[in-house]
């Protein structure tokens, strides 16, 4: 998993400097109505393929994240990696949100976060 957190900064400029035409990765979703999304684009189901299709051949290194709404249906998680898979695309992860995010940096209770110690006395 790919953590990208960090602190805002005002960044520095360079002359030289050209935008990323080439993202390192992309995000695929499948919503709770079981709606496929590629960044944040509807594909209907029947062109999933042919999009991953499209990733693959301008860069056969691409990374896919699948998103999937925790009410989504499984099948349709499977159908998009399905998909990825029988183009040829390897690099791909499912993303999720770290359980300390969903409760705002605390666990219920006081008790530490998973695989966290708790303070002694």
């Amino acid at each position: 998993m790919i953590n990208m957190k960090a602190i805002e900064v005002n960044l520095p400029t360079a002359t030289t400097a050209q935008p990323n035409t080439k993202p390192d990765f992309v995000i695929c979703s499948v919503d709770a109505l079981g709606d496929f999304y590629f960044e944040k684009e509807k594909v209907p189901k029947e062109e999933v393929l042919s999009h991953f299709q499209q990733l693959y051949n301008a860069n056969h290194e691409v990374r896919i994240y699948i998103r999937a709404d925790k009410q989504a249906v499984y099948e349709g998680v499977m159908y998009m990696l399905d998909q990825a898979r029988n183009c040829g695309i390897q690099k791909v992860g499912l993303e999720i949100k770290a359980q300390d995010a969903v409760q705002g940096g605390n666990t219920p209770g006081g008790a530490p976060p998973a695989g966290g110690a708790k303070p002694g006395p």
